[in-house]
């Protein structure tokens, strides 16, 4: 039987935490990662009623997009704020991992469901990472300079993973040189053959910071010619955060909106922009991405659909002559649950997956 480990490492393969944004808190949030699991749930947002659901129905994992205990919590009691969604799960041994924005970004993730849904192609990231701009380093020291070496290189700003800081990966080996008689060489002596115990290690290193790590791994290291190897990484699975892609044929800014409505299964849609505006090129950024407007502007897209946006960014908009939809938080995010609990149940099949039949969007529209 799967483990809550098992399942996190599959989430996370899926949705790698490297791809979420840097304030976010993803990953395993509570519970056990030996616990055994056998049914999973899946939702938006850890509210009561969920809670309740997954209790009575003896979830064993719940995959919450939304975060639990998202800022630190110096209390929890069951009769206020987390604890009273927390203590239920805890003492019911129902773990809970949330993989909110690295599903958003991810390939397959949320924003690409939106784009597929609205049947958008040659779809591309609303805003590039940095992804593209990765090396690794790759340097050879003695038993003597690793931690000397690998403190330079980290206080260079070498070694960040996503929210993960002074990451390394060290291997023991031998290495073999000859100095030749206008060397002085460190460790053994010029004129003949050293075999030499070394460690091999490996460091990521922004583009930004490459110059400066070398040049501190030159400083701290006791060779000297230090031998090291600098390798471009391809690029992450995403490339990116939001979307933008292009639709087959151009439609109205209302035609658009009434098929985003049934496509999203949205209660209410808001639109910003003439309705007879013809569209083409469209802009997506699920959740409460009114950030992206200025991305969606850069791109010059038709039309920019997202979960919320601020009256002044409404207005921002219009004078941008940038059409804008909005169709609410919940409908841009709850299709990648339901979704993402069909890609569990067909991966895991001897397990019982099911989105939430309680969550429900809290705001409704008034007729």
């Amino acid at each position: 039987m799967p483990t809550v480990s098992d399942l996190s490492a599959y989430l996370e393969e899926f949705a790698p935490p490297g791809l979420a944004a840097e304030w976010d808190n993803t990953g395993l949030l509570l519970g056990d990662p030996n616990a055994p699991v056998e049914r999973i749930l899946t939702c938006l947002t850890l509210t009561p009623d969920v809670v309740e659901e997954a209790v009575a129905e003896r979830a064993s994992l719940i995959v919450s997009h939304h975060p639990i205990l998202f800022r630190g919590a110096k209390k929890l009691t069951a009769d206020r704020g987390d604890g009273s969604v927390v203590w239920p799960l805890a003492r019911a041994g129902i773990a809970v991992y949330s993989p909110h924005t690295a599903f958003d970004n991810c390939i397959g993730g949320i924003n690409d469901i939106l784009c597929r849904r609205l049947g958008l192609v040659n779809v591309a990231p609303l805003r590039p990472r940095d992804d593209s701009k990765l090396f690794k380093l790759a340097v050879f020291v003695p038993d003597t300079d690793l931690a000397k070496v690998s403190d330079a290189v980290f206080g260079a700003g070498a070694g960040a993973i996503g929210q993960y800081e002074q990451c390394s990966f060290r291997l023991a080996g031998k290495g073999t040189f000859f100095g030749t008689d206008s060397t002085n060489p460190a460790v053994g002596q010029k004129g003949r053959r050293e075999d030499v115990d070394e460690w091999r290690l490996e460091v990521i290193v922004l583009e930004a910071k490459l110059t400066a790590v070398v040049k501190a791994m030159r400083a701290a290291h006791s060779y000297e010619e230090p031998a090291f190897d600098v390798y471009p990484l391809h690029p992450g699975k995403s490339g990116g955060e939001g979307r933008v892609g292009e639709l087959v044929q151009p439609e109205t800014l209302g035609g658009l909106a009434a098929r985003a409505k049934i496509a999203l299964n949205a209660g209410y849609l808001q639109v910003v922009g003439e309705l007879a505006k013809p569209i083409r090129r469209v802009a997506v950024a699920c959740g409460a991405a009114g950030e992206f407007l200025s991305d969606a502007m850069r791109v010059q897209a038709d039309v920019f659909l997202t979960g919320e946006l601020r009256f002044h960014d409404a207005l921002t908009a219009r004078s941008g002559r940038l059409a804008v939809l909005v169709p609410g938080h919940y409908a841009t995010e709850r299709p990648g649950i339901e979704e993402l609990a069909g890609k569990l149940a067909a991966d895991w099949p001897a397990l019982t997956v099911w989105a939430s039949r309680k969550e429900c969007d809290p705001v409704a529209d008034f007729r």
